[in-house]
């Protein structure tokens, strides 16, 4: 099994760890495939966060998105997204750098299309 059996439980029980070294950028991963390193996460950026060191994001595996609370800033769209908006992102799709003002909270599913 690739990621692990997991009834419903307070998503605060996993550890927030810093995610990349952008400073205010955590993760706490839920589930995680450890040959892929596909992942379910909640992503976190407490205010003032700013990802532009990291640069514009492509990866090569699907992403799915929901915005929990707060909002992030695409700085190469000029676009915020809020609280309630999701994302669909197939391998190859260009993204980000992000910015959060106020802080957020993201839910986030990675996975390989078979």
């Amino acid at each position: 099994m690739a990621k692990p059996e997991l009834e419903f439980t307070d998503y605060r029980k996993f550890a927030a760890r810093p995610f990349s070294k952008v400073e205010g950028l955590s993760e706490r991963v839920i589930a995680e495939d450890p040959e892929t390193k596909v992942a379910t996460r909640i992503l976190q950026f407490e205010p003032g966060t700013d990802t532009s060191p990291n640069g514009v994001q492509i990866h090569d595996f699907w992403e799915e998105l929901y915005i929990i609370e707060g909002s992030i800033i695409d700085l190469t769209l000029n676009e915020e997204f809020t609280a309630g908006m999701v994302a669909c992102r197939p391998p190859g799709m260009k993204h980000g750098p992000w910015k959060s003002p106020n802080g957020c909270k993201i839910f986030e599913v990675r996975y390989y299309a078979k």
